[in-house]
């Protein structure tokens, strides 16, 4: 661990005797003007004996920042082992002098909340924050604090990638197809998916800061690399079928509705005019992506400047959509249908709906005549279905007050081919409709049924996470996300159902089963609804599907990227580099080449139920994350989103799976065997494969194989939990003698976990094996009783002390190993006649801090709350003194977990020194918690440095004293109990000599003070005048010149952070405190258990805390 300890002898000898204050003889006699260290003294110069009659050598502790956890690197944080702050690796002061060996690993928090306070979040492609090297901080330029707000950094850009190509091209024909009722069943499914989604993705984004890198990162760091892998790909080949899609439908509205003629394939016969568009899509689509393609590469800062403007397209269209349905109430638009009986009829090649006209006063034929005769004249050979009935125009658009909502309201499913019909007109005999496929009829392309418009639809509400993606860039992520998302959500939600409504409220049936508006000469069929022209809806959408797919194919390359860097999928590590700005260019390569796959099968509606599927899977798994990480409770789990549960999560991940099937069961199945293929690939690249015989095979090698998974690397800060080994002291009879120590750990772990509850029998194993067996049965039943789920470990052992040591070494199994030790406050450690007793309370505490193993210390743990107790209204009250890897803030979270606590709100206090600014360590604080997702009150004590009080010393020069005789006192037992009640005798009669203010002064003094002595000098000290008070007392007593001035100083921080703490937190239900390591001189280790008595005096229950030398609390998801 790198320990140094440095020699600094203090002559006690020679101490001037000069009137003056106590603080300033104290400040010299520690060495402070240079004058009592010895000279020449070199840092790590060996102890050599000194003089008998000096003081005992200071010893003043460095340790070196180290790596814990088994040579793993430290977390780049300013949490622990931070050397980079003056204040924290120095320390001068006497308030903090309990903590002051220990200052170079944990440092005060005074010093640190502004660095904790001040986290950014990393820029896109970077290190992630817990891999990133110590030196990359200074070569990192400066980053420009992210601005934008929740409308323009979330919701815009929901709305944007949520609205899109199905609503302007798809959106008529669904509710034609499907009619009212099951198109808002759909709707609302597709809705209630995502909805459902973004609840679970607010929660998962609100658990901390997400850096750059958005749904990705939230899953992989949620589930793991293996999940994160597999639903990453998931998402990025959903992201770039996006882009083939939002292509396509760029080409289908060009070719379509703005310049038909641009077509390079045109179809000699009706039959062909399928293959022709697809060819047409294959060669401008395929031109399109190497177009946009360019763009991204030269110059995706103008995609990004133009996204507004797309955005703006969007809107527009919406707002003319809405305008065009009121203008229909008023005056419907003019967009007549031509119907043949009852079938409707493809109004591009005559001009009038009539069989015959008068030109000239001479009846003729029309155009539409010769589509169905073989010739112009009146004798010429028709089709029998044009023969035998009429020829009627009906109105495209009836208007919202027209009624032709209940003819709309139910489906009107078909083969491929079917004719699209009129029921309501009449329609007599006529050929089989099979024979028809020549004539100007209106039918369908595809085959339409309910689930295939489930797959067709389902894009349309996608794009829920283009917020999430920008969290880099938000200046609130954690609130905007959520506020942002779901807002956008319900907008896009409400213009959804609404638009189905109005779609069926106002235009003809047989136009909104006309899927290319081939009955209205070819005009886009929502654009017949529009004001003030078709040509809005044209327009915008056209933008919009440009819009749309530059932004898939710039945000598709960097998530390739980010998987690339993570290095879990090997054969992609090429794809995550770039230009030398951090571009993607081979990620883009790849993404152009698969988005040409989508390209080249050039059906709109074939590709979107491709990229319903791998957006669905993405979905499920942010569901599932949300789900387990509830149902789980770990510690890390505290989002700041609270409307979310675990039945509403797998709901969400139950229907996305139902969407999956319904869409496309074929497609449902292969992706989910992509993303099991990517999941096992990266879960066992390199592992070897040994399958028992057998369940109980099968069983053994799972937890063989999760035990050696375990044991590769100690767990991420997300991840850590305090996993107990729980020391607990027998009876004579084997009887658990603290079994509230058991009901703490099962309030503290909830089942969650590892629990080891550890006793030691002193003895060899031979003679002790049935009292050992005993107190394992009586360890478990009071398990049992106290509701702790763990294991019981009782050990034999000829002594306690290396018993204990053995339990803290080698506890648990593999990777299941404790992380922290539980044990009682030896309370009787004064009236015990062995000196063993604290002596391994001290030896357990310094073998914890070498393990790195946190240690939880309970005193008064028989007054802690049994597991049916339940807790008003109080506090659990925090008292961060200096920080050592924030299991201070964690546990009182952990706590509140559970029934007994769970009404208890948390306060934080922390010290302020003299020249601390304690409105900004408020501040900073506060901040802090927020982004830690904890919710506490924050209060900053300012404790300044005061003169060391006459109360202090007296008390350091008894306990030196009881010390010193000790260690002299070489005796038998009988003799020392009578040399301690000769003592006790002669420290009564000088207690009351001083009480009368002589100034005789006692040979020696009681070994401890009373309670009722330790508050009569505190209030004596406070009304009287404290300098005259201390002159006097200090010419009274010229051994304090002698005192070890760093004991003084220590008593001075106990009594001191003992005042506050008592006048703070007498009422609190539980006390946490910081808990200073023992002294690295060995000799004071009863000075040390005397200042941890003088700090808990007044208190009830406490809980003292000694971190594990890492990070276990972060803010980041």
């Amino acid at each position: 661990m790198g320990d140094r300890f440095v020699v600094v002898p203090v002559d006690g000898g020679e101490i001037a005797q000069h009137p003056g204050s106590v603080k300033a003889q104290a400040a010299r006699l520690t060495g402070g003007d240079g004058q009592d260290e010895e000279p020449g003294l070199e840092e790590d110069a060996l102890f050599k004996p000194q003089d008998p009659n000096a003081a005992v050598p200071i010893l003043e502790y460095n340790r070196e920042p180290n790596k814990y956890g088994d040579g793993v690197p430290k977390e780049n944080s300013p949490f622990i082992n931070n050397t980079d702050n003056d204040k924290s690796s120095s320390y001068d002061g006497t308030n903090m002098a309990l903590f002051e060996e220990e200052m170079d690993s944990n440092p005060m928090v005074s010093s640190l909340l502004d660095k904790l306070a001040n986290y950014t979040n990393l820029t896109q492609g970077a290190q992630e924050h817990e891999e990133a090297d110590d030196d990359e901080g200074s070569k990192k330029k400066a980053i420009k604090s992210p601005q934008m707000g929740t409308f323009m950094g979330v919701y815009l850009p929901c709305l944007q990638n949520i609205l899109g190509v199905i609503l302007f091209l798809r959106l008529t024909w669904i509710v034609g197809t499907a009619g009212i009722l099951e198109s808002l069943a759909i709707v609302g499914l597709c809705c209630s998916c995502t909805m459902l989604t973004a609840i679970s993705m607010s929660a998962i984004a609100t658990n901390g800061v997400v850096p750059a890198g958005g749904s990705y990162y939230m899953i992989s760091r949620s589930l793991g690399p293996e999940f994160g892998g597999a639903v990453g790909l998931c998402f990025y080949l959903g992201t770039t079928f996006a882009g083939s899609m939002y292509i396509l439908g760029t080409i289908e509205i060009l070719l379509t509705y703005i310049v038909p003629k641009a077509a390079i394939f045109v179809a000699e016969k009706k039959e062909d005019q399928g293959d022709a568009l697809l060819n047409n899509m294959r060669v401008y689509g395929t031109c399109c992506l190497t177009l946009m393609s360019v763009v991204v590469f030269v110059g995706v800062k103008y995609v990004n400047k133009l996204a507004l403007v797309f955005l703006a397209c969007v809107i527009l269209s919406i707002l003319a959509i809405y305008a065009g349905v009121i203008k229909t109430i008023f005056e419907p638009p003019d967009f007549p249908v031509c119907m043949l009986g009852n079938r409707t009829l493809q109004n591009h090649n005559f001009d009038k709906c009539l069989k015959m006209d008068m030109v000239d006063n001479v009846t003729a034929t029309t155009q539409l005549w010769k589509l169905f005769c073989n010739g112009p004249d009146f004798n010429a050979t028709c089709d029998e279905y044009f023969l035998n009935n009429n020829v009627t125009q009906i109105q495209g658009i009836p208007g919202l007050t027209s009624g032709v909502i209940s003819e709309n309201m139910w489906s009107e499913y078909g083969p491929l081919g079917m004719l699209v019909e009129n029921k309501k007109l009449s329609s007599v005999g006529g050929s089989d409709p099979t024979q028809d496929i020549d004539l100007p009829y209106v039918v369908n392309d595809i085959a339409s049924f309910f689930t295939l418009l489930v797959g067709i639809y389902f894009p349309s509400v996608t794009g829920i996470m283009a917020g999430s993606n920008r969290s880099g860039d938000l200046r609130d992520a954690q609130r905007s996300i959520p506020v942002g998302t779901i807002l956008a959500i319900f907008t896009t939600s409400i213009i959804y159902f609404t638009c189905v409504v109005l779609f069926g409220a106002c235009i003809e049936g047989v136009l909104l089963r006309d899927k290319f508006g081939d009955s209205v000469k070819g005009n886009l069929v929502i654009g017949t609804l529009s004001w003030p022209s078709p040509w809005v809806i044209v327009i915008g959408s056209f933008f919009s599907c440009c819009g749309a797919g530059l932004q898939s194919l710039t945000g598709a390359p960097r998530l390739l990227q980010a998987i690339a860097r993570d290095g879990i999928v090997p054969f992609l590590q090429v794809f995550g580099h770039g230009k030398a700005n951090g571009e993607p260019t081979w990620a883009l390569l790849l993404t152009a080449g698969i988005c040409e796959i989508g390209i080249l099968i050039a059906s709109l509606d074939a590709v979107a139920p491709i990229l319903s599927m791998f957006f669905l899977m993405c979905y499920l798994f942010v569901n599932l994350a949300c789900a387990v990480q509830t149902l789980l409770r770990t510690p890390n789990w505290r989002p700041r989103f609270k409307y979310y549960h675990w039945a509403l999560s797998f709901l969400g991940m139950s229907l996305c799976l139902a969407l999956m099937f319904i869409s496309s069961w074929y497609y449902a199945i292969v992706a989910m065997v992509i993303a099991g293929c990517i999941y096992k690939y990266i879960e066992y690249r390199g592992a070897e494969k040994e399958w028992g015989d057998g369940i109980r095979g099968l069983s053994l090698n799972a937890a063989r194989f999760a035990l050696i998974r375990l044991e590769e690397a100690p767990p991420h800060t997300k991840n850590w939990r305090p996993q107990c080994l729980v020391l607990l002291n027998l009876d004579s009879d084997q009887a658990v003698k603290h079994p509230r120590l058991l009901s703490f750990t099962s309030q503290l772990k909830a089942g969650k976990g590892l629990t080891i509850v550890g006793n030691v029998l002193e003895g060899t194993f031979l003679t002790k094996e049935a009292e050992a067996k005993k107190a394992e049965q009586n360890i478990k039943s009071s398990m049992t009783a106290e509701r702790t789920k763990g294991f019981c470990h009782v050990v034999v052992s000829s002594n306690l002390r290396d018993g204990v040591s053995h339990l803290i070494q080698s506890a648990g199994l593999g990777g299941m190993k404790h992380n922290t030790v539980l044990m009682a406050w030896p309370g009787t450690w004064k009236q015990s006649n062995d000196p063993q007793s604290w002596r391994n309370f001290i030896e357990t505490v310094r073998e914890t801090t070498s393990a790195h193993q946190a240690l939880l210390v309970a005193k008064n743990v028989d007054s802690f709350p049994t597991n049916q107790d339940r807790l008003g209204e109080g506090t659990i009250d925090v008292w961060w003194v200096v920080h050592d890897g924030g299991l201070l803030m964690l546990l009182p979270f952990l706590l509140r977990q559970h029934k007994v606590w769970r009404k208890c709100k948390m306060r934080i206090f922390t010290v302020a020194q003299m020249d601390d600014n304690s409105i900004q360590m408020k501040k900073d604080l506060q901040t802090f918690l927020y982004h830690l997702r904890l919710n506490a009150e924050v209060e900053v004590v300012e404790m300044h440095d005061n003169d060391i009080s006459a109360f202090t010393y007296e008390k350091t020069l008894v306990m030196e004293q009881r010390s010193q005789m000790l260690k002299q006192m070489q005796l038998s037992k009988t003799e020392r109990e009578r040399e301690a009640q000769l003592i006790h005798d002669r420290n009564t009669a000088s207690r009351a000599s001083m009480n009368d203010k002589s100034e005789a002064v006692p040979d020696r003094v009681h070994m401890t003070w009373t309670k009722d002595k330790l508050f009569t000098e505190r209030n004596r000290n406070r009304e009287c005048n404290s300098n005259v008070a201390m002159r006097d007392l200090f010419n009274m007593k010229p051994e304090w010149g002698s005192l070890n001035q760093t004991n003084v100083r220590r008593m001075h921080t106990a009594i001191k952070l003992n005042e506050v703490v008592v006048n703070k937190s007498q009422g609190a239900h539980l006390v946490l405190l910081n808990m200073p390591g023992p002294p690295k001189n060995r000799g004071g280790d009863e000075n040390y258990m005397e200042f941890l008595e003088v700090l808990l005096e007044g208190l009830n229950r406490v809980l003292l805390v000694r971190g594990g030398g890492r990070e276990v609390i972060t803010i980041y998801s």
